[in-house]
């Protein structure tokens, strides 16, 4: 049963990071489509799966863990077999909203039956198992895009299919369910959809940025601000809202919501960026990329177990993290001031890469983990999602940025100043990050937020 949750949740996470390496082939098969209009290949799975998380655990809850996971497989799978088959860029972008549909139910309900199936002895392993899939998919994703895309882009997606059937029927055959019942609240469903269409239209106004008059750029991004503002307000007196405002009455679930939303801009930024320079501006190769990519992710597990330490020493989450993310910004900035038109890897790129990928090792498990840290046992699981959350819309705000500040350059100089420009915007999100990481540090105890029990979290209490 560990097994295949585990697997649910990283096939969810592997289609945040393996399509990266494919998006400049997507934009040569699809001829005609601007930099701009292949952001929402990765956008609109990032956009709803952030949205859907909170919600679709919450349907599952009332209906059944169990029926919700299968759904989500069938639909994950179907989708992937869909998208591999696109005729055209924009049914590639309807295809991938169905994927994220699906992906956004294997979180929730996958994390929900190991709290609620797992003897209280056993359940810190397991999710410790669980949480480790999704750290793997991150560490893979380039790689594997980078081998299949060699072949055919088209492969990305196929990957999916033989996994999510066998992932299914396994899931059928040893996945027990669990319910709340009617007990269950059925959330904020038109909250959700005002939500999900305010991000994406933040998104379409930055990325478009370059393209639009300016009153028209303003008038989407104002429109995409007043959603969102509407959307809290909503949440306010709703009896069960997305974002339960109570939660973020506790400083240090509040700060590092605002700390991995900074970071997750910066870290889908810097990732898009350095694929679409080796591609681009270096001439490699998908796999040739997928492997130039791997070594700062394989420093975040090293590094992951070295912040684990120094937080079992009483070195400040906040403090840990702050430093995660100065190294971030020193490793964008030495790469920004280190390219040049012809390929050095290992004197201009890698040095600046392992150094992003010590700072992610300390920042990003560091904020993860220490996000719920003050918030009730009955708590951990809406506020894992709601940090899930933060970190996909930070994951399309940056996307979002780095087309705008690509544009799209003529010739290399202009091209080269393109880049150092968003490596430096990277960078100058990471300071931020750093700073807003030092109020993670409660200044004192923290209330518990008056909300309703679901079974999970009973559960979780309990133990």
């Amino acid at each position: 049963m560990l097994a295949v949750l585990s697997v649910a949740s990283f096939m969810a996470g592997l289609d945040l990071f393996i399509v990266n390496v494919a998006f400049d082939e997507i934009g040569r098969d699809f001829a005609g489509g601007t930099m701009a209009d292949l952001s929402w290949v990765l956008n609109a799975y990032a956009i709803v799966f952030a949205a859907l998380l909170v919600p679709l655990g919450r349907l599952a809850d009332r209906y059944g863990r169990k029926p919700v996971l299968i759904a989500g497989l069938v639909v994950f799978t179907a989708a992937s077999q869909a998208c591999a088959m696109a005729p055209d860029l924009w049914s590639l972008v309807g295809f991938r909203v169905l994927q994220a549909v699906g992906a956004a139910a294997l979180i929730p309900t996958s994390l929900g039956l190991l709290l609620s199936v797992y003897p209280a002895a056993r359940r810190g392993g397991a999710v410790r198992i669980w949480s480790a899939s999704a750290a793997l998919a991150a560490a893979a994703g380039p790689v594997v895009g980078g081998v299949l895309v060699d072949v055919s882009w088209r492969l990305v997606f196929e990957i999916n299919i033989p996994i999510g059937i066998a992932v299914t029927l396994l899931a059928l055959r040893y996945v027990p369910d669990s319910r709340e019942g009617a007990t269950a609240r059925i959330p904020d469903l038109p909250g959700t959809t005002v939500f999900t269409l305010a991000v994406a239209a933040l998104a379409l106004g930055l990325v478009k940025i370059n393209d639009w008059p300016g009153e028209q750029t303003a008038l989407v991004v104002g429109a995409a601000l007043l959603a969102v503002a509407w959307f809290w307000l909503r949440s306010l007196r709703h009896p069960a809202p997305v974002i339960e405002p109570s939660l973020l009455a506790v400083r240090t679930f509040s700060w590092s919501n605002v700390t991995v939303l900074l970071f997750s801009v910066a870290f889908a930024a810097n990732l898009l960026l350095g694929v679409l320079w080796m591609q681009q501006i270096w001439d490699y190769s998908p796999i040739r990329t997928g492997l130039a990519v791997a070594p700062g992710p394989l420093m975040v597990p090293v590094m992951a177990i070295i912040a684990g330490k120094m937080a079992a020493a009483r070195v400040p989450a906040g403090l840990i993290t702050a430093v995660g993310c100065t190294l971030c910004a020193f490793g964008v900035a030495l790469i920004a001031m280190s390219l040049g038109p012809a390929p050095a890897y290992t004197t201009e790129l890698l040095p600046g890469w392992l150094i992003g990928g010590v700072g992610v090792g300390l920042a990003l498990p560091t904020i993860l983990s220490a996000a719920a840290v003050d918030l009730p046992a009955h708590r951990y699981a809406t506020g894992s999602a709601v940090v899930n959350m933060s970190r996909q819309i930070g994951t399309v705000l940056g996307v979002s940025l780095a087309v705008a500040a690509l544009g799209a350059p003529i010739g290399y100089t202009e091209a080269h100043d393109a880049y150092v420009n968003a490596w430096l915007m990277v960078g100058g999100f990471m300071v931020i990050a750093a700073i807003t990481a030092l109020g993670m540090n409660p200044r004192r105890p923290q209330p518990s937020p008056t909300v309703p029990d679901t079974e999970t979290e009973v559960v979780a209490r309990a133990s």
